[in-house]
Protein backbone atom coordinates (compact mmCIF):
# COMPACT_ATOMS: atom_id res chain seq x y z
CA UNK A 1 0.00 0.00 0.00
CA UNK A 2 1.47 3.46 -1.12
CA UNK A 3 1.67 6.43 1.27
CA UNK A 4 -1.24 8.59 -0.41
CA UNK A 5 -3.18 4.94 -0.30
CA UNK A 6 -2.94 4.73 3.70
CA UNK A 7 -3.11 8.24 3.77
CA UNK A 8 -6.60 8.07 2.62
CA UNK A 9 -7.75 5.22 4.41
CA UNK A 10 -7.05 6.85 7.50
CA UNK A 11 -8.81 10.17 6.55
CA UNK A 12 -11.86 7.71 5.46
CA UNK A 13 -11.42 6.27 8.87
CA UNK A 14 -11.44 9.80 10.41
CA UNK A 15 -14.34 10.70 8.71
CA UNK A 16 -16.33 7.65 9.44
CA UNK A 17 -15.71 8.41 13.24
CA UNK A 18 -17.02 11.90 13.01
CA UNK A 19 -13.37 13.44 13.43
CA UNK A 20 -11.74 16.23 11.96
CA UNK A 21 -9.21 14.95 9.12
CA UNK A 22 -6.65 17.93 10.18
CA UNK A 23 -2.65 18.64 9.28
CA UNK A 24 -1.22 17.91 12.37
CA UNK A 25 -2.70 14.22 12.23
CA UNK A 26 -1.60 13.97 8.96
CA UNK A 27 2.19 15.07 10.08
CA UNK A 28 2.13 12.24 13.05
CA UNK A 29 0.49 9.51 10.44
CA UNK A 30 3.25 10.16 8.14
CA UNK A 31 6.06 10.60 10.95
CA UNK A 32 4.40 7.62 12.09
CA UNK A 33 5.31 5.43 8.72
CA UNK A 34 8.54 7.25 8.48
CA UNK A 35 9.69 5.63 11.52
CA UNK A 36 12.00 2.55 12.05
CA UNK A 37 11.03 -0.19 13.97
CA UNK A 38 8.98 0.38 17.11
CA UNK A 39 8.35 4.05 18.35
CA UNK A 40 6.81 5.17 21.62
CA UNK A 41 4.65 8.36 21.62
CA UNK A 42 7.27 10.22 23.34
CA UNK A 43 10.16 9.33 20.42
CA UNK A 44 7.70 10.32 18.00
CA UNK A 45 6.39 13.54 19.46
CA UNK A 46 10.43 14.70 20.09
CA UNK A 47 10.62 14.20 16.49
CA UNK A 48 7.83 16.12 15.45
CA UNK A 49 8.24 18.86 17.25
CA UNK A 50 11.31 19.50 15.39
CA UNK A 51 9.31 20.74 12.06
CA UNK A 52 5.87 21.35 13.84
CA UNK A 53 7.05 23.28 17.38
CA UNK A 54 3.41 23.95 18.42
CA UNK A 55 2.73 20.33 18.63
CA UNK A 56 1.08 18.92 21.90
CA UNK A 57 1.99 15.48 23.14
CA UNK A 58 -1.61 14.58 24.15
CA UNK A 59 -2.11 15.61 20.40
CA UNK A 60 0.24 12.91 19.19
CA UNK A 61 -1.10 10.73 21.98
CA UNK A 62 -4.48 10.40 20.55
CA UNK A 63 -3.78 10.73 17.09
CA UNK A 64 -1.79 7.32 17.35
CA UNK A 65 -4.73 6.09 19.15
CA UNK A 66 -6.58 6.44 16.18
CA UNK A 67 -4.11 4.96 14.29
CA UNK A 68 -4.31 1.87 15.58
CA UNK A 69 -7.46 1.90 15.69
CA UNK A 70 -7.56 1.98 11.97
CA UNK A 71 -5.54 -0.83 11.94
CA UNK A 72 -2.46 0.65 11.10
CA UNK A 73 -0.11 0.09 14.14
CA UNK A 74 -0.09 -2.20 16.49
CA UNK A 75 0.89 -1.68 20.32
CA UNK A 76 3.72 -3.26 22.16
CA UNK A 77 4.54 -3.99 25.13
CA UNK A 78 8.09 -5.92 25.90
CA UNK A 79 8.06 -4.25 29.53
CA UNK A 80 6.70 -2.35 32.07
CA UNK A 81 8.77 0.82 30.65
CA UNK A 82 6.74 3.04 27.70
CA UNK A 83 4.56 0.89 25.19
CA UNK A 84 5.99 1.03 21.84
CA UNK A 85 3.96 1.39 17.94
CA UNK A 86 4.82 -0.99 14.97
CA UNK A 87 3.71 -0.50 11.45
CA UNK A 88 0.96 -2.86 9.82
CA UNK A 89 1.01 -1.25 6.81
CA UNK A 90 3.96 -2.42 4.58
CA UNK A 91 5.45 -5.40 6.62
CA UNK A 92 5.26 -8.70 6.34
CA UNK A 93 4.53 -10.87 9.91
CA UNK A 94 7.38 -11.55 12.41
CA UNK A 95 7.77 -12.09 15.99
CA UNK A 96 10.31 -10.13 18.46
CA UNK A 97 13.23 -11.54 20.66
CA UNK A 98 13.69 -8.74 23.55
CA UNK A 99 17.06 -8.51 25.46
CA UNK A 100 15.82 -8.36 29.06
CA UNK A 101 19.07 -6.22 29.72
CA UNK A 102 19.60 -3.65 26.92
CA UNK A 103 15.86 -3.71 25.53
CA UNK A 104 17.53 -4.64 21.82
CA UNK A 105 14.35 -5.57 20.06
CA UNK A 106 15.30 -8.18 17.20
CA UNK A 107 13.25 -8.84 14.93
CA UNK A 108 12.74 -12.66 13.14
CA UNK A 109 10.54 -14.52 10.76
CA UNK A 110 10.19 -18.48 10.97
CA UNK A 111 8.32 -20.51 8.35
CA UNK A 112 8.45 -23.21 10.98
CA UNK A 113 6.58 -21.61 13.82
CA UNK A 114 4.00 -20.51 12.17
CA UNK A 115 3.31 -24.06 10.92
CA UNK A 116 3.47 -25.32 14.33
CA UNK A 117 0.76 -22.78 15.50
CA UNK A 118 -1.62 -23.72 13.27
CA UNK A 119 -0.46 -27.40 13.80
CA UNK A 120 -1.55 -26.87 17.57
CA UNK A 121 -4.57 -24.87 16.59
CA UNK A 122 -5.91 -27.36 13.85
CA UNK A 123 -5.40 -29.99 17.08
CA UNK A 124 -7.50 -28.05 19.20
CA UNK A 125 -9.97 -27.01 16.91
CA UNK A 126 -8.81 -23.15 17.64
CA UNK A 127 -9.18 -20.68 14.51
CA UNK A 128 -6.70 -18.52 15.32
CA UNK A 129 -7.16 -14.56 14.71
CA UNK A 130 -3.73 -13.08 15.26
CA UNK A 131 -1.28 -14.30 17.26
CA UNK A 132 1.52 -12.26 18.49
CA UNK A 133 5.26 -13.91 19.75
CA UNK A 134 8.07 -12.30 21.89
CA UNK A 135 10.48 -14.18 23.57
CA UNK A 136 12.62 -12.74 26.52
CA UNK A 137 16.35 -12.86 27.13
CA UNK A 138 19.65 -12.17 26.95
CA UNK A 139 20.85 -10.77 23.81
CA UNK A 140 24.85 -12.30 22.08
CA UNK A 141 25.96 -8.98 24.03
CA UNK A 142 24.71 -9.25 27.32
CA UNK A 143 24.86 -12.99 27.99
CA UNK A 144 27.98 -13.93 29.66
CA UNK A 145 30.17 -16.04 27.36
CA UNK A 146 31.28 -19.63 28.19
CA UNK A 147 33.86 -21.65 26.64
CA UNK A 148 32.83 -24.14 25.42
CA UNK A 149 36.12 -26.38 26.65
Amino acid sequence: MEIREILEAFRQYIKDKGLRYTKQREAILKAFLRADGHVTVEELYMQLRKKHPGIGFSTVYRTIKLIEDAGLATRLSFDERAERFEKTVGTDHHDHMVCIRCRRVIEFESPRIERLQTEVADKYRFQILSHRLEIFGLCNICRPHKSLV
